[in-house]
């Protein structure tokens, strides 16, 4: 039998010409822009009126990654529209982590298949089919997959999300095994640990908390049972991993949206282990470490810390429930007072009900007489991942449910 010939690569195109990004910046203002929520941060994000404040943070909702995710996804679907409208555009998994974005991409008639595609959906995907790469990556076997069809990719993936990746494959090439401080399921650590892989010989770890950098750095300092080890972070290390052997040297990274301070103890900690097992003058032998948390992470988390010291009644955080950066926007305001994590205005059902995410059970919970009577401040923050659109929603729902009409200075 012959050999089949090989898939030629996939041809590059250019999706940001300027007749395609006129009309796609068009649609992207029409779909999440918000005239009020630019009128409001232009009047130092405070918009009172009646008995109610509103109060938003300085930096909330979408981030430079989020906004080019979305102009690329926009304008891969006006351009296979324009020269190859029979052919159908992927997406493997989520754009980005909000369910009304995602919603608007399926509706544009984009597919969504899984991040990790089973055989059934590989089977659909033909060669020069458009697939599109959501901001967080995707994993280095599921990229090779789809480029060996001979599809089209439309990579969107975030720069600072590819930051840590090049970090990661250093580690690896230099034998040091990689400790990613992050959530072991969410597609970015996915696609960062499987980085780490990349190259057949690299090893990594994933801790969560402080509370798992503990155990870790007790190993390292104390040894213990590698059983008790490997069962504990079940399902969150490399094949093969061996704490005895692959924790004699390690770097640290991280998922770009995790809590920064936290970041930053975790890379302590593990210091100060590596200190006290081998001595501060054989550090740079066994410890890397590299800042790797995304700017807007840093910005919106700042921003949520500096206004939780000002009076406010409570906190309504709006974004993707499995949105990481906002879940952390709103374990930030839990600590500090009332706190609200909403996907959209519609989770304030009345006055008298809300429905909001519950971080510590994993679901929508029910509040009664969440909307005190008498003179309030509301704050409201935004994850990277929320357009201003569902910010503005927001705000026009409080001053509804408070049978207050919008101030006439925001009003359209």
């Amino acid at each position: 039998m012959a050999t089949p010939a090989p898939i030629a690569p996939p041809k590059k195109i250019n999706l940001r010409r300027p007749d395609i990004m006129e009309e796609v910046q068009a649609k992207v203002i029409s779909h999440y822009r918000s005239q009020i929520v630019e009128k409001i941060r232009a009047n130092g994000g405070v918009l009172a009126a009646g008995d109610l404040t509103i109060k938003l943070a300085k930096e909330f909702g979408f981030c430079y990654g989020v906004e080019r995710a979305i102009d690329l996804a926009y304008a891969a679907k006006k351009y296979f529209s324009d020269v190859a409208p029979e052919k159908p555009i992927y997406l493997l998994g989520e754009i980005i982590h909000n369910p009304d974005v995602n919603d608007q991409i399926r509706h544009m008639g984009i597919q969504i298949i899984s991040p990790k595609p089973t055989e059934a959906e590989l089977a659909r995907i033909q060669p020069g089919d458009a697939v599109l790469i959501p901001a967080f990556g995707t994993e280095v076997a599921t990229r090779k997959k789809i480029e060996e069809k001979g599809c089209i990719i439309v990579d969107t993936t975030c720069g600072d999300v590819m930051s840590v990746w090049k970090r990661v494959r250093q580690y690896s090439k230099d034998n040091i095994t990689s400790i990613i401080h992050g959530k072991a399921k969410h597609e970015e650590t996915k696609a960062t640990t499987s980085q780490a892989r990349a190259g057949g010989n690299g090893h990594y770890l994933v801790v969560l908390n402080l509370a798992e950098t503990d155990y870790v750095c007790n190993y390292i300092k104390a040894g213990g049972s590698k059983r008790e080890f490997l069962d504990k972070f079940q399902g969150a290390y490399s094949q093969d991993f061996d704490p005895d052997l692959h924790l004699q040297a390690v770097g640290v990274a991280n998922q770009t949206t995790m809590l920064r301070g936290e970041t930053e103890e975790v890379q302590r900690r593990l210091r100060d282990a590596m200190i006290a097992r081998y001595g501060a003058e054989h550090l740079d032998q066994h410890f890397r470490f590299f800042d790797t948390i995304c700017g807007a992470t840093q910005d919106r988390q700042g921003a949520l810390e500096k206004m939780l010291h000002e009076k406010m009644d409570f906190l309504i955080v709006i974004g993707g429930y499995n949105s990481s950066n906002t879940s952390h926007l709103a374990e930030m305001g839990e600590a500090v007072l009332p706190t609200y994590f909403i996907k959209n205005a519609t989770k304030m059902i009345s006055a008298d009900r809300i429905s909001h995410y519950d971080q510590h059970h994993k679901q929508e919970v029910e509040t009664l007489n969440w909307l005190p009577p008498g003179r309030i401040t509301v704050g409201i923050t935004a994850g990277a991942s929320c357009p201003n659109n569902l910010i503005e929603d927001t705000i026009r729902r409080l001053f509804e449910l408070r049978g207050i009409p919008l101030p006439v200075s925001v009003a359209l």
